[in-house]
């Protein structure tokens, strides 16, 4: 008896599965037939986190692209774009990788693959709607795409007035509908998972037995919910300042560009936690797994998560400290930004508690985590420079400020999405990597990323600013050192498109518990049947139960696991 099994008890409650239905007969044939339209018209939650991932690397392509363009820009000191283009390349790669990667990547992909696996459900709450905000993040995509192809964009991913003035010769209206709509796309599936973990949790399933990446889910889409209605409302102003000329943000027509700002960042810094606090949720599933422990304070992590989520809100002000928002805002700000380093904190010291003699294995998955852990906590320390009001005038728009907010969504959000795609690859795919590429990798991605980013934290520090195609020529050696890590980095990402897409057609068939893992996930086959489980499982004992010995497991289980 496994110890994984420990979290499904044996007595089911009596619920036969469905038959497979007829796919001349069943309105509902499109989620179990093969073809294209089986695929686009489905509403199986696990088909739909699919088309997710085909969606999402496919603007991480795009974006990784732009951002190429710009490294091969700063090699030298004169640039080699000409200046508007590679303002465009910028936008560009921030306006993708911020609105079409970073933000719907963990909660598209495996918030929907997994959320009603991991509490026990069939599908999630509102199936049509889960399709139906996939198709609104594709319209979204479209719109944004067509305008960076079509003459793009030069505003940065922020879009500031009066940059994004109706003077301003630049496609912000398509980009302005694309992020209108793309909002709406997240505003669903946050309804829809908060729905799901409230009403469609297995008998047994309570709150404090819900898995940690739950959690995560779960506040994240709270954040959507309540965050994301603000960026709609500032957009519709932007665009109704360029449609009519009526003056709310443009300072030519007696408008306010620091009531966009307030506008923007109540949206922006809460959405910083929408992309990170699904990275954290993986993180805490990989860590107990692959340390055969229980998880370090659940509670604490629980409650840290959702502090988070609350304190995202309360700390916008800080991206403003130079814009002339006042002396005691700005102190009350930077206290607040100091505030927010404690949930996380925690998070960290639980995560190091958890490993801390632990039976750890070093797994590509692992690997990754623990590399999200180290480049984390770098990018949360030096936040705190940027939280600090003598220090940020300093800093402030220069390249400091690039580096650390690359290592906190780089280094944390994308480190975690993989450490989440090698775990959960088995269960989606059926099929093992090769685990060796997938090591090499894992490495290759944490050099590069080294090499790219730490060097511009000392550019930062000496003054260079962001946003610049041209810098003073004593900061060459370090751009060329950060453009040459880029390439390593580069490489690194590409390198799972190959062996991903091998392991389909020749990986290793896949056992329904490669990793020997708990949660109900890994209680279903590889991959998981359309109707999730054949019987309604029985929680009966918390999600993480790696300390016990098979003995232990075995007495539980036979006992109705009270836990």
């Amino acid at each position: 008896m496994s110890l994984a099994s420990v979290y499904l008890n044996r007595d089911y409650i009596t619920q036969s599965a469905p038959a497979e239905p007829n796919a001349k007969a069943s309105p509902n044939y499109l989620n179990h037939a093969y073809g294209w339209q089986s695929w686009l018209l489905t509403i199986d939650h696990k088909r739909i986190g699919l088309l997710y991932m085909l969606s999402v690397t496919g603007f991480f392509l795009i974006g990784m692209a732009a951002a190429g363009m710009v490294r091969y820009d700063l090699l030298k000191p004169s640039g080699m774009l000409e200046a508007d283009i590679y303002n465009r390349m910028f936008s560009a790669h921030g306006i993708v990788m911020t609105f079409f990667f970073l933000i719907p990547a963990i909660p598209g992909i495996f918030g929907n693959f997994f959320i009603p696996l991991m509490v026990g459900a069939r599908d999630l709450a509102f199936p049509k709607l889960n399709l139906a905000s996939w198709y609104i993040y594709m319209i979204g995509g479209a719109f944004g795409i067509w305008a960076i192809l079509n003459g793009g964009i030069d505003t940065g991913w922020t879009l500031y007035p009066p940059y994004s003035s109706k003077s301003a010769a630049t496609n912000v209206a398509p980009v302005a509908v694309s992020i209108f709509i793309t909002g709406f796309s997240s505003i669903l599936t946050g309804l829809n998972i908060v729905v799901t973990v409230h009403r469609m949790r297995a008998p047994g399933m309570t709150w404090m037995r819900l898995p940690l990446f739950v959690w995560a889910i779960y506040a994240t889409s709270l954040i959507q919910l309540l965050s994301t209605p603000v960026l709609a409302v500032t957009v519709v102003f932007l665009g109704v300042e360029r449609l009519t000329g009526v003056g709310i943000f443009d300072p030519a027509l007696q408008g306010d560009p620091v009531l966009f700002q307030h506008m923007f960042w109540f949206y922006s810094h809460p959405a910083v936690y929408i992309m990170i606090l699904p990275a954290m949720g993986v993180i805490n599933e990989v860590l107990t797994c692959f340390s055969r422990k229980n998880i370090f304070g659940y509670s604490a992590v629980v409650f840290s998560t959702l502090g988070i989520a609350f304190a995202g809100f309360i700390v916008w002000g800080h991206h403003m400290f130079l814009a002339g928002e006042g002396y005691y805002p700005a102190l009350i700000f930077s206290f607040l930004s100091f505030f927010v380093a404690v949930p996380s904190a925690v998070k960290v010291f639980n995560w190091t508690a958890t490993l801390y003699k632990g039976s750890i294995t070093f797994s590509a998955p692992m690997i990754y985590a623990v590399g999200f852990i180290i480049l984390f906590m770098i990018g949360g320390l030096t936040g705190l420079f940027l939280s600090n009001l003598g220090s940020d005038i300093h800093l402030h728009d220069t390249y400091f400020v690039v580096a650390h907010f690359h290592y906190v969504m780089v280094g944390g959000m994308v480190l975690g999405y993989f450490a989440g795609l090698h775990y959960w690859w088995p269960k989606i795919t059926g099929r093992m990597y090769n685990e060796w590429w997938a090591k090499f990798s894992a490495i290759t991605i944490m050099v590069g990323f080294s090499f790219t980013f730490l060097p511009q934290f000392y550019l930062g520090y000496l003054g260079m600013p962001r946003r610049y195609a041209s810098y003073a020529p004593e900061f060459q050696d370090l751009n060329v050192l950060s453009s040459a890590g880029s390439t390593v980095l580069a490489v690194g990402y590409i390198m799972p498109l190959f062996y991903l897409i091998h392991s389909l057609f020749f990986g290793k068939i896949a056992t329904s518990n490669p990793w020997g893992a708990t949660g109900l996930e890994w209680q279903t086959p590889s991959p998981p049947s359309p109707h999730n489980f054949d019987k309604t499982p029985i929680v009966t004992c918390g999600p993480y139960e790696y300390s016990l010995t098979p003995e232990e497991a075995k007495a539980m289980a036979q006992a109705g696991g009270k836990h």
